[in-house]
């Protein structure tokens, strides 16, 4: 019996180490736990600055950006105002303006002691202060108010922290002009259009007026329709279904000039319907397939589209069994828009990777004779893009 409870004993003491060492293995040190703290407060200080500097995302990430520096009090201001303030020393705020002018203007940090900041409160508690422009941008700088003489601490922290918020504020600014850029991409593919095919689309639809009017009169709902979509003035986004409807009356067009020469071939998965991308990123392919692939073969040409799930992706492919061009001519000249050759592939190649990233460009195959197929990848869910 006592040998039982002896092993019992021995049991329940191996049990107890056991949950002690593992209990200390999920306990964090100070240093990691300072890691993470410093991480999180980053992070938290990152989303309103990454909407860019305003009254508003500046007020969000001020609490945060002092927990950073460790100061009593911090603003950030421009040259003119203060544009949100956390902390103590709110009553100085057209000093820490005039100063935080001075450091943009001469993109200098400057730190600032009690005889810098004269006062008449006796209960204020302001010392000093320390100064930086954020980095990369000359017109807003971080000050750090100190209830003590400013320690190399203090200024080295609002040095970096101000290079760090400065990066944010760049990012949001380098965001916007990629938006703006892409939404100027798209006005100047809609003028692209515009001259190659409505002259062809028009004489298309005249050669059937007497002959067919009501072939005439079909073809003409299906241009108003296809150019009132090509030319909405509404979204940078659309779903591929939406785009391939507009391909669909671009091809019965096209169809009516070539006749029985262009013949189409679609693979669509309907589980990839939904899929949103860029609105004009699928269109000028299947022109681009149609234009230089079949206009130049003599006889029947295929142009086959296709859209495959691919589990996080949809894979969509435009193909064309045309005249082909050599590869490296069509890499060389790709971005050539003057002989109105390739119209659109640059601008949907940049538009894809500006939303998606490096790695969701377009992907072009094409030799002398042996036609040409141009594929791109895109998320099936991404964020940003709302069609």
């Amino acid at each position: 019996m006592l040998a039982v409870v002896a092993v019992l004993a021995a049991l329940a003491a191996a049990v107890v180490a056991v949950v002690r060492l593992r209990a200390r293995r999920g306990i964090a040190t100070a240093m990691q736990r300072a890691t993470y703290d410093v991480l999180h407060t980053a992070a938290l200080a990152a989303d309103p600055l990454r909407a860019g500097l305003s009254p508003s995302t500046a007020a969000k990430a001020a609490r945060h950006l002092r927990t950073l520096v460790g100061a009593a009090g911090l603003t950030i201001a421009d040259a003119e105002r203060c544009l949100a303030f956390d902390g103590r020393g709110g009553h100085h705020s057209e000093q820490f303006t005039a100063a935080a002018a001075r450091a943009i203007d001469t993109h200098r940090s400057i730190v600032l002691t009690a005889k810098d900041l004269p006062c008449d409160r006796v209960d204020c508690v302001v010392r000093g202060a320390v100064v930086a422009p954020l980095s990369g941008r000359a017109t807003a700088a971080l000050v750090a108010i100190a209830d003590d003489q400013p320690a190399p601490g203090l200024v080295q922290a609002t040095l970096e922290t101000a290079r760090w918020a400065g990066s944010q504020v760049a990012l949001a600014e380098l965001d916007s002009s990629r938006e703006r850029l892409a939404r100027a991409e798209v006005r100047a593919l809609r003028a692209q259009i515009s001259p190659h095919f409505i002259y062809n689309a028009l004489t298309a639809i005249a050669s059937f007026v007497r002959t067919d009017p009501e072939r005439a009169r079909e073809l003409i709902l299906e241009f108003a329709e296809f150019t009132r979509y090509s030319f909405r003035a509404h979204g940078d986004f659309t779903t591929l279904a939406e785009e391939l409807r507009s391909i669909d009356r671009y091809l019965t067009i096209e169809r009516a000039r070539f006749g029985d020469r262009l013949q189409v071939r679609l693979q669509i998965a309907p589980e990839v319907l939904p899929v949103g991308l860029p609105f004009l990123c699928l269109q000028p392919l299947v022109e681009n397939a149609v234009r230089h692939g079949l206009s130049r073969k003599p006889g029947v040409g295929m142009v086959s589209i296709e859209a495959r799930d691919a589990g996080a992706e949809c894979h969509i492919s435009v193909e064309d069994d045309g005249v082909g061009m050599d590869p490296a001519l069509f890499a060389a000249g790709m971005s050539e828009t003057d002989d109105g050759q390739h119209v659109g592939l640059a601008n949907v190649d940049e538009r894809l990777r500006s939303v998606f990233g490096d790695h969701f460009g377009l992907v072009v195959e094409t030799a002398p004779g042996a036609g040409t197929k141009v594929s791109m990848r895109v998320p099936k869910f991404h964020p940003g893009v709302r069609a």
